[in-house]
């Protein structure tokens, strides 16, 4: 298998297992979204907190640009980033795209 086709695999499981977890309050659920032909991979929360206040956003944006892993959103506690890692993407193929250029050089990972 291919290293594209690894990335895949490995980003749609991590997001099904994220998915897979209720919320303790509300009525939101966790949608997910893949885009394998342009490599964009999305967890939304759908739903209402209370009677009055809507939940609609990205909990996680991931794509896969030139061979790497970008992650344009991460609103998880543990880090998206970490559990690629640890599922064995290599640091230097992941960019955190919502970290301004200037300051992903001090990061552990890929800067572009």
């Amino acid at each position: 298998m291919d290293a594209l086709e690894t990335y895949r695999q490995i980003i749609e499981t991590i997001l099904k297992d994220y998915a897979s977890v209720p919320y303790a309050y509300g009525d939101i659920k966790t949608e997910i979204v893949f885009d394998r032909v342009n490599d964009h991979y999305l967890l939304v929360n759908v739903g209402w907190r209370d009677r009055n206040q809507r939940v609609h956003g990205s909990l996680v944006h991931i794509d896969i640009l030139n061979g790497k892993i970008w992650i344009q959103r991460d609103g998880t506690e543990q880090g998206i980033a970490n559990e690629l890692v640890k599922a064995g993407i290599p640091k230097e193929k992941i960019v955190l795209g919502f970290r301004e250029p200037e300051i992903r050089k001090y990061t552990e990972f890929a800067e572009a």
